[in-house]
């Protein structure tokens, strides 16, 4: 598993893409069959299909609103695909919108739902119908995160995930050797020595996995397409070293008088804090959850370890994080001359950006006369 992910990640956006769209199905798919019924579901045959159209309609509102100007830049040189994209993109809430309601009447706020109400089984089909719906805002409100920073760099992606395993793994070893104290009733294993020092662990490793990280063009370059071609970029600001000179006082043994850091360093603690003071608790939810339905684990899709699920409770919590944080403290908060030129691509067509492009020109001609 961890050289598949290797590969994954050396492959791409588009690679690491997909696997999170396979994570997202087998999630679903664990989600879905928790509260399943078998002998009910035998009684409304089609009654699953409507599952994953849900899903599926999701997964194309979702991605259509997070990669609309990826796809704009990918065909910007094709008239006809641009086109044909401009009105996809135009349309992209409607379209979706439809296509949920017209099963969805039929199924209960939706059209196919209601159509297939059976007697002596309203309250199995609605309580499916909304078990459904919170899977949906679960799998996909944070997974979308998850892939927003994917595209803003892999760097984004790949620093708070490794995070979340070197807090897992480093909660294990410290609760293993020096833990006495339980931490919550809830998990009575779960000990403040091992919490404790896990974030401890966690804090200095994003510190300095942060500098290895961020001298890779392919990690921190965000995609501004779709396709699958090596990055170069500007690194900014934030992946170009400054140098700091020590103070006086540090031992004369210690040879470096000045070190290296970059400034996403900084930035890298904040990430590795709340990888292990706030994700850690998306697991206790998640144990407190089967805990209630009295399983061991969502499923069995990964032998050994229980299902996706088990795996990317901490994850899907921290990828949500690493969002906010990257926007609020990260990306500019300015318009940029970039976000200008994004906006224009996305919602002028081609002949009104000819048109402004023209008038640009005019009010420059003017400016420098």
């Amino acid at each position: 598993m961890i050289g598949g992910f290797a590969f994954v990640i050396y492959m791409g956006h588009l690679y690491i893409w997909a696997m999170v769209v396979v994570i997202q199905i087998f999630m679903a798919k664990e989600l879905f069959n928790l509260l399943r019924r078998a002998s009910e579901d035998r009684r409304l045959p089609g009654f699953r299909i409507l599952n994953w159209h849900f899903f599926f309609t999701a997964m194309l509102f979702v991605y259509g609103r997070i990669l609309s100007q990826r796809l704009v830049n990918t065909v910007a040189s094709d008239k006809v695909l641009y086109k044909l994209v401009s009105k996809f993109i135009k349309y992209h809430m409607v379209t979706c919108y439809f296509l949920y309601i017209a099963v969805s009447l039929v199924n209960s706020g939706s059209v196919w739902f209601i159509l297939t109400l059976k007697k002596k089984m309203y309250k199995y089909q609605f309580s499916q119908f909304a078990w459904t719906h919170m899977i949906l805002i679960v799998v996909f409100t944070q997974s979308a995160f998850t892939v927003a920073n994917i595209f803003e760099g892999i760097f984004w992606f790949l620093l708070p995930a490794s995070l979340i395993i070197i807090n897992d793994v480093a909660a294990y070893i410290f609760g293993f050797f020096f833990g006495k104290t339980p931490l919550i009733k809830l998990l009575p294993k779960k000990t403040w020595e091992g919490f404790i020092g896990a974030s401890v662990a966690t804090v200095i490793s994003a510190f300095f996995l942060a500098n290895v990280l961020g001298h890779f063009q392919w990690l921190t370059c965000p995609r501004k397409d779709l396709s699958s071609g090596w990055l170069h970029c500007d690194p900014g600001t934030l992946f170009k070293p400054e140098e700091f000179t020590l103070p006086e006082w540090f031992p004369e043994w210690f040879s470096w008088k000045e070190i290296s850091i970059l400034p996403v360093q900084w930035h890298a603690l904040c990430l590795g804090f709340f990888a292990s003071i706030i994700a850690p608790f998306g697991g206790f939810f998640a144990s407190g959850f089967k805990r209630a339905f009295n399983i061991k684990d969502f499923g069995d899709s990964i032998p050994g370890h229980g299902g996706i699920t088990d795996r990317m409770d901490c994850q899907m919590v921290m990828a949500v994080l690493a969002y906010i944080y990257h926007q609020s403290f990260v990306v500019p908060q300015n318009l940029t001359l970039e976000i200008i030129i994004d906006q224009i691509m996305m919602n002028l067509s081609y002949e009104e950006q000819r048109d402004l492009y023209a008038q640009l020109g005019l009010m420059i001609a003017i400016g420098e006369s």
